[in-house]
Formats: C-alpha cells, sequence, structure tokens
C-alpha cells in the first residue's frame, strides 16, 4: 500500500504481481493472489510467486520490467517478503528477522530509471531447506566465497565490464546483506569506498530479512537521493545467483520524497524490544503436548 501511494497511481492500472519469498505460509496456495484482492488491484492481472531464494524478489523485478517494456502491462510489483528461519541456537537465528518491500516498475511518473541490468548465477549448494524441513541447512564458510562473493562481485563486475560502469560513477551501492560484514566486504573487492555502502546498510538494524534485505537497502538510498545520482543494486540469492541493476534517479524524485509516506529510516526507529522467550512463542518454536 505504501509503494502504491508513493507512485501515486490508482491500484487497477497495475498489470502484473510478482511475490517473491523462501517462507511461502501455504505449500500449495499462492501468496500474490492474496496481494491482488488485499491490494485492490483488478482481477486482469498477471500475478504469480517467484523462487530463488532471497533473490527471488529481484526476478520479480526483472519480469515486471519485461512485461513493462513490451507493453504488455501499464505498470508492474514486485515485493521482496520474508521471515526468515533460524535452528534456536544456531547462528542464523541471531540474524533472523522479518519485513517486505515493494516497488513499482511503470514507463511514467519515474523517480529512477533503469539503464542496465545483467545475471550471474551457478549451481552453488551453499544453503537449502528441503521440503517439509522446519530449518535451513548451509554450508558454513561455503556461504561466502564461493556463494555470497562470488556472484555478488561476478555480477557488479559482469555489469560493470559490459556497459563500461566504474565504481566512482554510483553514488550509492546496494548488496545482499545476510550480515553486517558481507556487503562491506564486496565492496572493498570493488574497490567501492565505505560512504556509498553505508546509507543502504539496513540489517545492522533489523538483521536479515532474506527477500527484502536488498530491496529495502535499495529504498532506503532513494528515501534521500537526488537527481541524476546513480544506484548500483545486487541482491544475492542462494543455490546461487545475483542480479545486478543500475539506476539513474530522475527530477522526479522530489515528489516521491513527499507523499506523507513513512521513510524506511523512521519505520526503523520505530521498533518494540522483546525478550527471547517472547520471540520463542511468536515463531512458534516451543511446542507443547506434541
Amino acid at each position: 500500500r505504501r509503494a502504491i501511494r508513493r507512485a501515486g497511481i490508482d491500484p487497477r492500472r497495475i498489470g502484473a504481481v510478482y511475490a517473491g519469498t523462501e517462507s511461502k505460509p501455504y505449500a500449495v496456495k499462492p501468496i500474490s493472489s492474496i496481494l491482488v484482492d488485499a491490494l485492490g488491484l483488478s482481477n486482469n492481472v498477471f500475478a504469480v510467486d517467484m523462487e530463488f531464494a532471497c533473490k527471488a524478489g529481484s526476478e520479480g523485478l526483472v519480469a515486471a520490467i519485461g512485461l513493462v517494456d513490451s507493453g504488455r502491462a501499464e505498470y508492474g510489483m514486485t515485493v521482496g517478503t520474508d521471515t526468515s528461519q533460524g535452528e534456536p541456537g544456531e547462528h542464523l537465528e541471531y540474524s533472523a528477522s522479518s519485513g517486505g518491500a515493494a516497488l513499482i516498475v511503470g514507463k511514467d511518473g519515474v523517480a529512477a530509471e533503469l539503464e542496465a541490468m545483467y545475471s550471474f548465477v551457478s549451481d552453488t549448494p551453499d544453503f537449502w531447506r528441503r521440503e517439509g524441513s522446519p530449518y535451513p541447512m548451509h554450508g558454513e564458510g561455503f556461504t561466502g566465497e564461493p556463494a555470497y562473493f562470488r556472484h555478488i562481485v561476478g555480477a557488479a563486475k559482469g555489469l560493470m565490464e559490459k556497459y563500461g560502469y566504474k565504481p566512482s560513477d554510483f553514488t550509492y551501492v546496494v548488496f545482499h546483506q545476510p550480515n553486517g560484514r558481507f556487503p562491506v566486504r564486496a565492496a572493498s573487492m570493488l574497490n567501492i569506498p565505505m560512504e556509498k555502502i553505508k546509507p543502504g546498510i539496513v540489517v545492522t538494524h533489523i538483521g536479515n530479512t532474506y527477500n527484502a534485505s536488498a530491496l529495502m537497502g535499495f529504498a532506503r538510498v532513494l528515501d534521500t537521493a537526488k537527481p541524476r545520482d546513480k544506484i548500483l543494486l545486487v541482491p544475492f540469492g542462494s543455490g546461487a545467483g545475483s542480479n545486478a541493476f543500475v539506476f539513474t534517479v530522475t527530477d522526479l524524485i522530489a515528489e516521491r520524497q513527499k507523499t506523507g509516506v513513512p521513510t524506511v529510516e523512521e519505520m526503523l526507529r520505530d521498533k518494540i524490544y522483546i525478550d527471547y522467550a517472547q520471540y520463542l512463542k511468536m515463531r512458534k518454536m516451543i511446542k507443547l503436548f506434541e
């Protein structure tokens, strides 16, 4: 709803909805169709749930861009959302979080214009959860070098080499954020200074929101971006792959920033702390009489 308000469009003009998640509430039932009715969209809409670990939401962005570019849809929406899982006592639990981010794609009233995109994918089993398993498994240190860093850096370098960009061309750089260290190290490997990475970091405030992670960081920098700023966005999904996008901020950004919709920074400050026992109960990790 906030994305639609910020875009200033009639939701019935949205012709495609893509929902990216790895924590679906139903094994067989889409969440994209729930969004159609909850948001007051037309029934004449393409609705698909996307899968590719933490970059499923960005795959929805690719699909929405293609459909809008082709003229088959006036506007498209992609949503990256998750409630991340971590087995009690396991180190994934320390950064487990929940969140969602939505982007509206269209040709009119554009606040950030897509300039280029690139993908880097390989069969890398770094992180997985089998059907019926309550918690994911992972390859410990294998999740770093051959998975996250190879694909994030590969996608970013591939895009820059193909389209002639340099790190100095970007005002902001946003990577997938499974923890506070990985995006900073990836930036160092690409010779990107910390001041370009820091504005898009959200994981140190709310943890790893999986599919919402990079998209939420992107939304955070858009809250303060200025016309002609360039943003490099590189989500990552285990299994493994990364998409890289370059956006240039337009003169309409100031109008979008003044819609009265809360900024990401304001939402990050609006928090309530709970203790671990309450967390376990809310996550339904305490099971009785089974």
